[in-house]
């Protein structure tokens, strides 16, 4: 008697085992699946990469969401940085009457192309570290801006990065509009829309430009 209760037992355990595993199969799967359908709505590193282009012309009718610009941030302050010091800082633009004004500065940032969003990737002179270490803003916030450019591609939208430091012409009236504060640089504005053309990636593979173990 006492035997065909503990097989009764042990069969209940393993049916219940069996339940537990074939749900946890189901929901793996699932998960699986919807990873695999998110990775094939957006870009992979390598194609975002690979297909990036630089964008001039703008759909002036599609506005940028909140979200997607704090996603592109996001991204950006993702960028490795000398120290961990992150010297970064962002000014976001979206109000036409600065749209305008930066378009003036800068012409060849093409903002009056219908350009919806601007922002000013900015870096702090005083970044913490001593001597020629305090030039190290300017490879941090190029490796952001690249962050930056290669998000917006993968969210769908076009953006241009258009070069301010070290041209102090172009420096002090964007300071000036944009109010940034005495210590800190703007390095570049990246324009920013939903790209109204779609001109072909470049290759620009050059294996004549790689040199291994020496020049």
């Amino acid at each position: 008697m006492k035997s065909k209760i503990v097989k009764s037992v042990i069969a209940a355990v393993c049916i219940a085992a069996i339940a537990a595993l074939s749900v946890a199969l189901v929901s793996s799967r699932r998960e699986l699946a919807a990873a695999k359908a998110k990775m094939a709505s957006e870009p992979s590193v390598f194609d975002a990469i690979a297909t990036r282009t630089s964008i001039r012309m703008f759909d002036r009718t599609r506005p940028v969401g909140e979200e997607l610009i704090e996603r592109m941030l996001r991204a950006a302050m993702a960028a490795p940085t000398a120290v961990n010091k992150q010297p970064w800082e962002f000014v976001v633009v979206t109000d036409k009457p600065t749209l305008d004004a930066l378009s003036k500065v800068h012409p060849n940032a093409r903002i009056e192309n219908g350009a919806t969003l601007v922002i000013a990737v900015c870096g702090a002179t005083d970044n913490g570290l001593g001597g020629r270490g305090k030039e190290f803003w300017i490879q941090d916030c190029s490796a952001a801006t690249e962050n930056l450019l290669l998000a917006a591609h993968g969210l769908g939208l076009g953006a241009v990065w258009c070069g301010v430091y070290p041209i102090e012409e172009r420096i002090a009236p964007i300071r000036e509009i944009l109010a940034i504060p005495e210590g800190y640089i703007p390095l570049n504005l990246v324009t920013i829309g939903y790209p109204a053309q779609h001109p072909a990636p470049k290759d620009k593979w050059k294996p004549e430009k790689v040199h291994k173990e020496r020049w």
